[in-house]
C-alpha cells in the first residue's frame, strides 16, 4: 500500500484530506506542523509528502530541505496558498515535484499525485520503453531500433520529461521555468526551437510523437 504523510495545520483541510485519501486506498499518515511531519519522516519511509508552506514551528519549505537532506527521491507536492513566482521557485529549487494551490479541487490534487507517483515510479526504474525507442536515465543514453540518438542534456531532460507524463500538456512557460531556470536569454521561441529538435532526432521512433498543443505548449502522446 502506498504510504503518504499529509502535513497540513488546517485541521478542517487536513481531515478532509486524509480522509479522502484514505477512501482511496491510501495508508495516510497526518500531521499538523512541520516539526511532526519531520519526525514522522524519520520513523516511515513515505512513497510521497503532501505539505502546506505556512505551518507552525517549521514551515513547509524548511521541512522539504530537511528531507531533502537525506531523501533525495521521495516525492513532495505543496498544497497551498503561495502560488507566486518566488515562491515557486524556491520550491523547485529545493527539490519539490509540484504545486497545489488553495482552495483546490480533490480531483486535481489525485491527479497529481497519480502523475507524480508514475514519474517517480519511473525515475526509480531508470528506464522507459515505448515502441522501437528505450531511454536509460543512469546511463544518459536514448536508443532507437539499436541505434543511439544523440541528445544534449536540456533536450534529453525535456523528453524524458514528456515521456514520463504521456497526454500531458506542458506549457512553454512550465519547460522554461523547469529547463531554463528563468535565464533571461530564454524565451517561448527557444523553447519551440528544441522541440523541433527534439522531433527531428526521434522521428525514427515509432511509439510516440511530440504534439503541439496550439496555443499552450507541448506533449507526448503515444501511438
Amino acid at each position: 500500500m502506498i504510504k503518504i504523510l499529509v502535513c497540513e495545520d488546517d485541521k478542517d483541510l487536513n481531515r478532509f484530506v486524509t480522509s479522502s485519501l484514505r477512501n482511496m486506498g491510501y495508508d495516510i499518515t497526518s500531521c499538523f506542523d512541520g516539526e511532526e511531519g519531520l519526525e514522522a519522516t524519520e520513523r516511515v519511509r513515505f512513497d510521497m509528502i503532501l505539505t502546506d508552506i505556512m505551518m507552525p514551528k517549521m514551515d513547509g519549505f524548511e521541512l522539504a530541505k530537511e528531507i531533502r537532506s537525506f531523501d533525495k527521491d521521495v516525492p513532495i507536492i505543496f498544497m497551498t496558498a503561495k502560488d507566486d513566482k518566488p515562491s515557486k521557485m524556491f520550491g523547485y529549487s529545493i527539490g519539490i515535484d509540484d504545486y497545489v494551490t488553495k482552495p483546490f479541487d480533490m480531483d486535481v490534487l489525485l491527479l497529481k499525485i497519480n502523475a507524480v507517483l508514475r514519474r517517480a515510479r519511473v525515475e526509480t526504474q531508470k528506464e522507459i520503453r515505448i515502441g522501437n525507442f528505450v531511454m536509460n536515465t543512469e546511463e544518459r543514453t536514448a536508443v532507437a531500433d539499436g541505434e543511439e540518438i544523440s541528445l544534449t542534456v536540456r533536450e534529453f531532460d525535456i523528453l524524458f520529461k514528456l515521456l514520463s507524463y504521456p497526454k500531458k500538456t506542458f506549457t512553454r512557460s512550465a519547460l522554461m521555468e523547469e529547463f531554463w531556470d528563468f535565464d533571461s536569454s530564454a524565451t517561448s521561441r527557444t523553447v519551440d526551437v528544441y522541440m523541433a529538435k527534439i522531433r527531428e532526432k526521434t522521428s525514427v521512433c515509432d511509439g510516440f510523437e511530440i504534439l503541439t498543443v496550439h496555443g499552450l505548449g507541448y506533449k507526448a502522446v503515444l501511438k
